[in-house]
């Protein structure tokens, strides 16, 4: 039997995730790939007119207005791209049978816990940017309609910018660094993301019954944690085995307290999540944290 392609309407194809589900996608369906210039998820009109005109099998979303600071300010904007765009993708998915990827952040936590954050974790989100965030998966999730909210963070790759990109330069520029080590997390590359939701489609167009797929809310995060200091250490350590040549050395990179650098929007002091459910489900076995930073290193060094 010969399975139709699907036609896949990628949204942020210029964004970290987004550059890479273009390569990832690639091979599975008719992939339309649109950027903020193409269109403005802002300007609701406007994405209604791409999903006529594409209408989309799958719809994957990793658009999101990310200046975490700036939308303390801009409390609109980030309304209308984090929550109001993936409300309207709902709606249309609801009407047109369409599956619905969608990301979204460790933000909707406030960081309080003390272990690993689940799905099933209340969420209470302290920033706009985390508020709107989770605006938009709770409009996805009552829509009814199918979907596969995907709950990251500390996303970096060779694409647009990122904490192991700014590291790179500083380390390049000062003799010392100063980097905050009681947040935790799992930095995870945009690779990763990207490849796993290219999993998730394949086993979904290929599933004999689409509609009792496990469709819900997961975490994704590469396996392991570290907090921003022992981020910025591998960094180092990885950098200089790979010969980027830096007179920055790990020992230099001194820890700080959140405290010591203030920021308009908080941050959760605890952002790992727990992957259980979406590897158990999906049968995935997510790699290391390292191994993502040795190869976006590899890369860029290239």
């Amino acid at each position: 039997m010969i399975v139709r392609l699907p036609i896949i309407l990628l949204t942020g194809k210029d964004g970290q995730v987004g550059f890479e589900l273009q390569r990832s996608l690639a091979s599975l369906g008719y992939v339309v790939a649109v950027g903020r210039r193409d269109c403005d998820l802002s300007d609701s009109v406007l994405l209604a007119a791409l999903l006529e005109r594409v209408q989309p099998d799958i719809i994957v979303n990793p658009a999101a207005y990310t200046a975490v600071d700036m939308a303390e300010t801009e409390r609109a904007r980030a309304q209308a791209v984090n929550s109001a765009a993936p409300q309207a993708m709902a709606r249309w998915a609801v009407a047109s049978g369409a599956l619905l990827i969608h990301y979204s952040t460790d933000y909707v936590f406030d960081g309080s816990k003390d272990g690993w954050y689940g799905e099933e974790d209340a969420p209470n989100p302290r920033s706009v940017y985390g508020q709107t965030k989770l605006a938009g998966e709770e409009a996805i999730r009552e829509s009814g309609c199918h979907h596969l909210i995907l709950r990251t963070s500390w996303v970096f790759g060779t694409h647009g910018g990122n904490f192991l990109k700014t590291m790179l330069k500083l380390m390049s520029e000062r003799d010392a660094l100063r980097v905050i080590a009681d947040q935790v997390g799992s930095p995870t590359s945009a690779a990763l993301l990207a490849d796993v939701a290219a999993q998730l489609v394949g086993q979904y167009w290929r599933a004999t019954d689409r509609t009792a797929f496990a469709f819900g809310t997961y975490h994704v995060v590469a396996a392991g944690e570290t907090s921003w200091h022992g981020y910025a250490q591998e960094i180092s350590r990885q950098a200089s085995e790979l010969g980027w040549g830096f007179k920055l050395t790990v020992d230099a990179i001194a820890a700080i307290s959140a405290r010591d650098y203030p920021q308009s929007a908080p941050r959760p002091a605890n952002s790992r999540l727990d992957t259980r459910k979406l590897q158990n489900t999906f049968n995935l076995t997510l790699p290391d944290w390292r191994q993502g930073v040795g190869l976006v290193l590899t890369l860029l060094k290239e």
